[in-house]
C-alpha cells in the first residue's frame, strides 16, 4: 500500500497575517480578492531562482526549473496513475477526474465502466499525441471514466452547457467543457503548468492558453480568464498537493509550481 504523503504546511509571513487582522478590525466589510503569497519549503531550493519575479521573467525561470524532469513511456502512465491518483480512503481505487468517482485500479482500459488516461491538455492541441514528452507528462494526465473522457474529447474549457451523464456535475456544449466545481482549480493549474513547461524549445509546440474556444489542432487552449477564475475559486486540495509530491518524489522529479504557489498564475497572466 502506498503511503499518502502529507504536504508540508505552508507558512504565511507574520507581517501579512498581522496586516490582515488589522484590516479586518478597521474595515470588516472589505474582502480580499487576490490570493496572498505562500511560502513553501521548496522556495529556498527548488524555486530559488524564481522567487521575487513576475511576468515573463517568472514564467521563463519556472520553465527552466520544471523542464528538468524524468520522462516516462505512455504504457508506464497506467501504473503511475494508480499511485498518483490513489483514493486516500481505499488503496485499491483511484479517484477519477471530472466525475469524482472512486473506481478500482484494475478497471483501467477502454470499455464502458473502465477508466482511461485523460490528457487534460488535449493531445490534438499541439499535435503531440501519446509520444514521450507532453503526451506522457503526469502533471496533466489523470484517470477519467471512459465515457466522460469521450464527452470531453478535445474541447476547450469554459463555463456553461448541459449536464454530462455520470460527470459529477460537469457541463458540456458544442465547443467547451466545464468540469465539476471540485476539479476546476485542478484543471486550471494543469493547463497552465503545460503552458509553462512546453515553450517550443524542445521539439514540441509552444503551448499557450488564450481567450478562445474551438481552438482545434492549434497549440492553444481556452479560456484563460475562466481558468484564472477557477484557480482562485478552487484552491489546491490535499489530494492535489499529495499528487504533486508523488510525481516529484517517485516519477518525474519536477513539480507543478501552480499547486505550490497558486498566486503565480496572476503574477504571470
Amino acid at each position: 500500500m502506498l503511503a499518502i504523503r502529507i504536504p508540508r504546511p505552508r507558512r504565511k509571513a507574520l507581517a501579512l497575517a498581522t496586516a490582515a487582522v488589522l484590516t479586518a478590525l478597521v474595515a470588516p466589510s472589505l474582502t480580499v480578492t487576490e490570493a496572498a503569497a505562500t511560502t513553501t519549503d521548496y522556495d529556498t531550493t527548488y524555486y530559488k531562482n524564481a522567487i521575487g519575479k513576475t511576468g515573463t521573467s517568472l514564467k521563463s525561470s519556472l520553465h527552466t526549473i520544471i523542464s528538468s524532469q524524468t520522462k516516462i513511456s505512455y504504457s508506464a502512465v497506467w501504473n503511475a496513475l494508480k499511485s498518483t491518483d490513489e483514493d486516500p480512503n481505499n488503496s485499491g481505487n483511484v479517484i477519477l477526474l471530472y466525475s469524482g468517482v472512486s473506481r478500482s485500479k484494475s478497471l483501467n482500459g477502454g470499455d464502458v465502466g473502465d477508466w482511461n488516461r485523460e490528457h487534460t491538455w488535449a493531445k490534438s492541441h499541439g499535435d503531440f499525441g501519446e509520444a514521450t514528452g507532453p503526451g506522457t507528462d503526469l502533471h496533466h494526465l489523470r484517470p477519467a471514466d471512459v465515457q466522460v473522457n469521450s464527452v470531453r474529447g478535445n474541447l476547450d474549457f469554459d463555463n456553461g452547457g448541459s449536464t454530462v451523464s455520470n460527470g459529477g456535475g460537469s457541463l458540456v456544449d458544442s465547443d467547451s467543457f466545464e468540469p465539476r466545481d471540485a476539479d476546476k482549480g485542478d484543471v486550471a493549474r494543469m493547463i497552465l503548468y503545460m503552458a509553462v513547461r512546453y515553450e517550443g524549445d524542445d521539439g514540441w509546440a509552444d503551448l499557450e492558453p488564450n481567450e478562445k474556444v474551438g481552438n482545434g489542432s492549434n497549440p492553444y487552449i481556452g479560456k484563460l480568464a475562466v481558468l484564472k477564475a477557477w484557480n482562485d475559486e478552487d484552491p489546491p486540495s490535499a489530494f492535489e498537493e499529495n499528487r504533486n509530491q508523488v510525481i516529484y518524489d517517485d516519477y518525474q522529479h519536477n513539480r507543478n509550481p501552480f499547486i505550490d504557489h497558486p498566486e503565480w498564475v496572476e503574477a504571470i497572466w
